[in-house]
Order: structure tokens, then C-alpha cells, then sequence
């Protein structure tokens, strides 16, 4: 096991957990599946299904980020997560599996579980069910002319004549 990068990562997250150590394997399972990872590299894009601390160690260990517009969430309550590699064009998805029951192991037990076994045991590997996402864009923003607060012109809705962001946006359902 690498234990400097395993250091790097709780570091940043600010302690060690099973779901950071899901994180970490993700990563080590990506260098096996589609080889080594460049972490300046902006050609490799992580969309995660979850929020979870294992995100916090593909940031790490991958150089991925929201900032950098390659560290996209989906929202799906999954611990999963796909790869992108612009250059090459190759692309995985990988779905954790958890080896045991929570119930069965401690925390620190269920960590050292994950670290030490191999990718897929921990790991269901296949395509992801979606294109690349586009490379980041920017856009101009606009002032809310109701709160006053500037919005990236994308995420602005016309009401009544009036650009409005998102959080003054009363949208319009009719239950369906």
C-alpha cells in the first residue's frame, strides 16, 4: 500500500474513515483498469454519484476538482463513480461493494478491509451510462433584479420580464 498518498489524503480530509479508504481504492483501481494517473492533468474528469469522504481522496490522488470543472456530482446516492480520460478516450465506471456487513465489523476493522483487498472485491467495473461531459465553459454573469446578487447568465430565469436567479425563482408545476 502506498502509505505517503494514504497520508496525503487524510490530511486533507482531516482523518482517516472507511469512506475515505473507498476513495483511495477507487483511484488505485483506476491506475490498474486505465493506468497511471497525472494529477495536473485536466484531461481526466471524476462525475461521483455521491458526496461522500471518498471524494475527498479522488481529489487528492487524481487532481480532479469542481474548480477545475473536472470533478462533476451527480446526484444518485451511489457510491460510484466514472472516469473520463479526454486524451485517450477511455472511460470506466466503477460501483463499490461492500465485502461485509456494517453490522459484522467495526469501523476500523471495515477500513483496514477495504485497504488491504484486492480491486474487485471492493469493485463492480463497467461503462458508465453516460457521455463525457463537456469541458468546463464560462459564461458572463448576470445581476438578479430581484435580490441583486450576480448568477452565471446560464442559470438565470426570465419572469415577468425580469431576470431572476435561482433562489428568487418561484417556478411553475402544474403536479406532474
Amino acid at each position: 500500500m502506498d502509505t505517503a498518498a494514504w497520508q496525503r489524503c487524510i490530511d486533507f480530509h482531516g482523518h482517516s474513515c472507511p469512506g475515505l479508504a473507498i476513495g483511495f481504492k477507487a483511484v488505485k483501481a483506476l491506475e490498474q483498469q486505465m493506468g497511471p494517473v497525472c494529477e495536473n492533468d485536466e484531461d481526466l474528469v471524476c462525475v461521483t454519484e455521491n458526496d461522500a469522504c471518498g471524494v475527498d481522496a479522488i481529489q487528492v490522488l487524481t487532481g480532479c476538482s469542481l474548480g477545475k470543472g473536472n470533478l462533476l456530482y451527480r446526484e444518485r446516492g451511489k457510491m460510484a463513480f466514472s472516469f473520463f480520460n479526454r486524451t485517450t478516450g477511455h472511460n470506466l465506471r466503477m460501483v463499490f461493494k461492500l465485502p461485509v456487513s456494517r453490522k459484522d465489523v467495526g469501523r476500523e476493522e471495515l477500513q483496514q478491509m477495504i485497504l488491504h483487498a484486492a480491486s474487485d472485491e471492493l469493485f463492480q467495473f463497467g461503462q458508465p451510462g453516460f457521455s463525457i461531459p463537456e469541458k468546463a465553459r464560462i459564461f458572463d454573469s448576470l445581476t438578479c433584479e430581484q435580490c441583486g446578487e450576480n448568477a452565471v447568465e446560464h442559470l438565470i430565469r426570465l419572469h415577468e420580464g425580469k431576470k431572476i436567479c435561482l433562489d428568487c425563482f418561484e417556478g411553475y408545476s402544474r403536479g406532474w
